[in-house]
């Protein structure tokens, strides 16, 4: 008899709790500290506040889940589920999947942490895979197993609409910020496995979703085995301006006809370094 498996990711994934009860996911909620106060994403944080206090120049940091917060949900499944597969964002953007890999030692074997290197919409297209694999009868270390070799099938292309949080967190010196907003430039950045790295600098918004489109492409035909709506999921990710997003959609759509293009908000989490006006272009290869 196959085991009844519980999917666990968090909210970096884009997945809402109402969403996760229609899909049957569980989703961890990510904590922020906005000016020392504690909230939770998609509970006690809403995707408009958060932007209201980035834009009042709050001071906002992210923070991992207390261990108390993931076994409290872990120990809770474990009361109605055999075993956990629990699908945190990428470990080189977080030290959460670290974490939560320690803290799974205790319980022999029933809660597998995969890693991934996963973050928004393909880390909610890996929670996805995850119950499709569960219902094929996997258990919990085949479905990681096989997570953890398929996690380079997936490419996320970000272009910025401003610098100034990337500068605010660290990430770029003042003088490269100062330059780039000088010549207005839209940077475009590739999330690759764990590493968030610079990929192109456009001129206009134009030419950026141009970049993102062309570079998804050459990732679908040569690492992922073709531009084919049968082979890939197509995703887009935004970051406050919705009506972007979906102008962006409509242009993808004409690269890529036939393909269902899932459209979902960036997390909270992302989007406190690169802020609002963020559009990102991404795919995963389907699984066979």
């Amino acid at each position: 008899m196959a085991k009844k498996i519980a999917i666990v990711t968090d909210s970096n994934s884009g997945v809402t709790q109402t969403q996760a009860k229609e899909l049957g996911l569980h989703v961890l909620p990510m904590p922020f500290m906005i000016d020392n106060e504690l909230f939770y994403e998609d509970i006690t944080l809403t995707q408009k506040e958060f932007y209201a206090r980035l834009k009042e120049g709050a001071d906002v940091v992210t923070s991992q889940p207390t261990p108390d917060s993931v076994m409290k949900l872990w120990d809770n499944l474990l009361k109605d589920y055999d075993e956990i597969v629990h699908i945190p964002m990428s470990s080189g953007l977080s030290g959460s999947c670290q974490s939560a890999a320690v803290l799974a030692r205790d319980y022999g074997g029933k809660v597998q942490v995969v890693n991934n290197q996963r973050i928004s919409v393909t880390q909610r297209q890996s929670a996805l895979d995850a119950l499709a694999l569960a219902e094929r009868g996997m258990d919990a270390a085949q479905i990681k197993d096989f997570l953890e070799r398929d996690k380079f099938n997936s490419s996320i292309y970000i272009m910025l609409d401003t610098l100034y949080y990337l500068k605010k967190g660290g990430r770029i010196t003042p003088a490269a910020a100062a330059l780039g907003t000088i010549l207005k430039l839209k940077p475009v950045l590739q999330i690759q496995g764990d590493k968030l790295d610079a990929f192109a600098k456009a001129r206009t918004v134009s030419q950026g979703k141009s970049i993102m489109m062309s570079a998804i492409r050459a990732d679908m035909e040569k690492r992922f085995g073709g531009a084919d709506k049968d082979n890939i999921w197509l995703q887009i990710a935004y970051s406050y301006d919705r009506e972007a997003a979906l102008l962006l959609k409509q242009e993808v759509q004409e690269h890529f006809p036939g393909f269902d293009i899932h459209l979902d908000p960036l997390s909270l989490s992302i989007a406190c370094h690169i802020g609002p006006g963020s559009l990102a272009v991404a795919c995963c290869k389907k699984i066979k």
